[in-house]
């Protein structure tokens, strides 16, 4: 396929995401980041886990970027984000989108925690539970 061709694809695919950002809410695996987002009047961010993981070895993420494996491990914010760190190494408008694009991340349903949306963890013990064992786990 011509290089022509692939730039209106990813074009398109860029465009439909972006309309469909409005109603967008988490789907299985997903990890949403909702740390300052409701307070800020902001959607909680998704981020596609499975999505970066067909593109990217773990350790792109986990050991380059030094993401903690858990869900809400990180105290991600947007300054963080815009002096390049976690999100910000690749999505700074050269490599992937930049953060004037708010609504490509910022899609979840607002008042959901931070989370990975419907893991096998939530549906045997919820959210709740699994936090508690975790606090539980950390005093320790």
């Amino acid at each position: 396929m011509h290089a022509l061709n692939w730039r209106w694809l990813i074009a398109l695919c860029l465009g439909l995401l972006a309309l469909a950002a409005e109603t967008a809410q988490a789907e299985y695996g997903d990890v949403v980041i909702n740390n300052y987002s409701d307070k800020a009047g902001m959607r909680p961010a998704v981020f596609p886990h499975w999505f970066q993981r067909v593109r990217f070895r773990c350790n792109v993420c986990h050991a380059d970027l030094e993401f903690k494996f858990k869900a809400g491990g990180n105290d991600i914010d947007m300054v963080k984000i815009i002096d390049g760190k976690y999100c910000g190494a690749c999505h700074n408008g050269d490599i992937a989108w930049g953060v004037e694009n708010c609504n490509l991340c910022h899609s979840g349903k607002p008042g959901t925690p931070t989370q990975v949306h419907d893991s096998t963890l939530q549906k045997l013990g919820g959210a709740k539970d699994a936090k508690a064992a975790d606090a539980k786990a950390a005093k320790k």
